[in-house]
């Protein structure tokens, strides 16, 4: 997994500015720790897809309202059900750090989200190797919270997948996973490629986001 340094700057803010040399090392060292203390794993399902009126979605195990979800599912026949979390070892780092440097526990915050992305970045790209040898193609993966997908849907997708059993991953009552450094994700399955793909912040109808790409 190669965890990209620009993803790590664009969380702590920099937007496209080079760290200095004591950033630079600093963040060096988080994703040297990161990459001992996590345990990366993932789990996938796929299940069929119903398009309804007035923006309805119906993916089998949740049904959701959302306008950006059903764009991003146009052309597509069915849905595959994602989630993915570096484990507690990461979570147990960002508690340390919280107390006892506030400075490394911002880089590390930032270097374990680079890391999550990297990580699942790398699965979905297999993923999709996959379905492309059976003739299908894969839309770009669509997280709860972002545009007007909901979170309340977490708990449909999370006890699909039985990832609380079978990789770790908890919910609180605001539906925000445990370990923190955790995703789910729905991907769309289509028999045709999908052109223009939109993806993470292009995707998100959020525009004032502190952390968006530019």
């Amino acid at each position: 997994m190669d965890v990209d340094r620009k993803e790590v700057l664009r969380y702590l803010g920099y937007r496209g500015a080079e760290a200095d040399e004591a950033v630079s090392a600093l963040m060096e060292d988080c994703i040297q720790e990161l990459f001992r203390a996590s345990e990366p794993k993932s789990l996938s399902r796929e299940y069929g897809l119903r398009l309804l009126p007035d923006d309805g979605i119906d993916g089998g195990c949740f049904q959701a309202k959302s306008k950006n979800l059903r764009k991003n599912l146009a052309g597509c026949h069915g849905i595959i059900l994602f989630a993915a979390t570096l484990g507690t070892g990461a979570d147990y780092l960002l508690q340390r750090y919280n107390k006892l440097s506030v400075s490394k526990a911002v880089v590390m915050q930032a270097a374990a989200a680079a890391m999550m992305e990297a990580y699942c970045n790398e699965v979905c790209e297999s993923l999709s190797k996959e379905y492309r040898e059976r003739g299908l193609f894969l839309h770009p993966r669509f997280s709860p919270g972002y545009g007007d997908f909901p979170l309340s849907c977490q708990p449909g997708i999370l006890d699909a997948l039985e990832a609380g059993k079978r990789i770790g991953i908890k919910l609180t009552e605001g539906f925000l996973m445990l370990p923190s450094k955790s995703v789910t994700a729905v991907i769309g399955v289509g028999s045709t490629p999908m052109h223009c793909p939109a993806e993470g912040c292009e995707a998100c109808g959020k525009k004032d986001c502190a952390f968006r790409r530019e």
